[in-house]
């Protein structure tokens, strides 16, 4: 097989080399923006796990507000401040997703009839304190272990929504974290 022929990333002899047809192809297509050849079949699923993120994140941003604005007890302030800074990066989490949907070239899903539907984790309407801080640290650890296999699904697939879930996943860690302080506190 000549170099040119070559799978891009195998090596022929001691070099590794790029695939031509895939640089002439990316060439093509300037309407599909940053989605290249190198997407593979593989976009299309990848976009489906990320409205489902994006699903979680928005149940995850209306399950803290509701939180922040119901919490009561002598804890409940910090508390409530907290899922107030919580929903804001929920927020951030799910632009991020959107706007990646869209360098796919998909259409991000913020369609209400359907959230809880996609969303991995629940809505809750507690008014218990403890409850409300059990219930958004189960909702974090959904959250962590849904990224981590997405993370695990996608691998070298596409760098970049990796990295992109990598990052939300590292503040998902935080998040379970604090909540998981505010249980034993």
């Amino acid at each position: 097989m000549s170099a040119k022929n070559q799978p891009a990333g195998v090596s022929q002899g001691e070099h590794l080399v790029l695939d031509e047809a895939g640089l002439n192809a990316a060439k093509r297509s300037l309407d599909q923006g940053a989605v290249t050849p190198s997407y593979g079949p593989w976009r299309e699923d990848i976009i489906k796990l990320l409205n489902d993120a994006l699903a979680t994140e928005l149940v995850c941003v209306l399950r803290y507000k509701r939180h922040h604005f119901t919490a009561k007890g002598l804890a409940s302030p910090k508390i409530a401040e907290e899922f107030m800074v919580h929903a804001l990066e929920e927020t951030a989490h799910a632009d991020q997703v959107a706007e990646r949907i869209v360098q796919l070239g998909g259409e991000p899903d913020f369609s209400p009839g359907t959230l809880l539907a996609r969303s991995h984790a629940d809505y809750d309407e507690s008014s218990d304190l403890k409850a409300m801080i059990k219930t958004n640290l189960i909702a974090e650890r959904v959250a962590i272990e849904a990224y981590s296999q997405m993370i695990a699904l996608i691998g070298d697939k596409d760098s970049s929504t990796r990295r992109m879930l990598e990052g939300i996943l590292s503040q998902e860690q935080e998040h379970a974290e604090e909540l998981s302080d505010w249980l034993t506190a």
